[in-house]
């Protein structure tokens, strides 16, 4: 109580300060730690090659930025074409 630095950590009456933690906070913590780990950033680095190229190809390849269409149902079929498209090139190389 007689830190000359006291004020900047507390606004509380009694020199209190609460922490709040959310529930899942531990593991939350964990993946983050794990995440940073070698052997994870070398899996990590291999998504750009495969899965993230992927959504990049739909995205400037195949025209799913934005779409014209509403409604899931019909949404849903223009994705399903792309995939399909994108799934008969692969074959053809």
């Amino acid at each position: 109580k007689q830190c000359p630095l006291l004020h900047t950590c507390t606004e509380s009456r009694d020199h209190r300060k609460m922490i709040h933690r959310h529930i899942w906070q531990d593991h939350l913590d964990e993946a983050d730690h794990l995440r940073h780990t070698e052997e994870n950033k070398q899996i990590y680095a291999k998504r750009k090659e495969t899965i993230e190229r992927v959504f990049a190809d739909l995205k400037h390849k195949h025209g799913l930025r934005w779409t014209t269409l509403r409604g899931k149902k019909k949404l849903s079929m223009q994705a399903m074409l792309v995939f399909a498209a994108m799934n008969l090139k692969k074959l053809a190389n």
